[in-house]
């Protein structure tokens, strides 16, 4: 179990530092995210709240969201 364990984080270390080397070295991120960002989201939360709209009003989902009033007890059979 030991080894296991230091052969882990010996790999999350080793990971850790090569995502490390490839955030400092990359200067695609910013632009890319400075460029695109809003409008990504823009368009994700438009799909997103139309795929829900279509799925609440269309597909005929019963949403029994309370049973108050729904459930009947059964008659007492001797």
């Amino acid at each position: 179990m030991y080894r296991f364990a230091k052969a882990a984080l010996n790999l999350t270390g080793r990971a850790s530092r090569q995502v490390a080397v490839r955030h400092a070295s990359s200067d695609l991120s910013p632009e890319f995210h400075a460029k695109y960002g809003t409008p990504l989201l823009i368009a994700g939360a438009t799909f997103c709240t139309a795929v829900w709209g279509y799925v609440i009003t269309s597909t005929g989902i019963v949403w029994n969201l309370s049973p108050v009033g729904k459930v009947q007890p059964k008659e007492w059979k001797e």
